[in-house]
């Protein structure tokens, strides 16, 4: 059977593992039995992938990031360097909570920025933007953009990635694509 994906050689690949086509895993990163990673990903150095973990296609997945079990990423999510995930609420070295793991489910376009945490159990909806540093500790609604330490909502993004501004009406444009973005009842939709 053709490999129609890269490994480069210090990846560790254990058998089971699913990979989708034109994906690529670089230095040092090991993807255990059972995980499925979607078409056209990138899997960064020293990146660990457990055996729950789904990526949907084109996800990218920068240096230094470890996906534990009960983390599932949609299509062209984009998980930034060091970031941070737990599946465990109350951890204990000398308590057994395996069958405690909590899902965590991140939905597609959203961003998680650099060396930010995400506490399990919760969603990150389509196209959010979670900032760098940022400690995400409930469920983040489609397109907010949340910062700090916990998390709070400081505003709203388009798909493009850029900081939407919502006029009297709860109309905004992206400033990159012009598309139309509407808030109402403190939800955001693409018209």
């Amino acid at each position: 059977m053709q490999q129609n994906f890269y490994v480069h050689p210090t990846a560790v690949i254990d058998e089971g593992a699913i990979i989708g086509e034109d994906s690529n895993i670089w230095h040092f990163s090991h993807l255990m039995n059972g995980c499925s990673i979607g078409n056209n990903c990138n899997i960064g150095q020293n990146v660990f992938i457990a055996s729950t973990v789904v990526l949907g296609n084109n996800v990218k997945v920068q240096n230094n990031v470890s996906l534990y079990d009960g983390v599932i990423c949609g299509d062209d999510v984009f998980l930034g360097p060091s970031c941070v995930f737990t599946n465990i609420i109350n951890p204990r070295s000398a308590i057994p909570r395996k069958n405690e793991f909590k899902k965590t489910l991140i939905k597609k376009g959203a961003t998680i920025g650099a060396n930010a945490t995400i506490l399990c159990g919760i969603t990150i909806d389509q196209f959010a933007f979670i900032g760098a540093g940022a400690v995400v500790t409930k469920d983040v609604a489609a397109y907010a953009l949340v910062t700090g330490n916990p998390a709070r909502q400081t505003g709203w993004m388009s798909e493009h990635g850029n900081k939407l501004v919502f006029n009297n009406e709860g109309i905004a444009v992206c400033n990159s694509t012009g598309e139309i973005y509407c808030l109402k009842n403190n939800a955001v939709s693409k018209m």
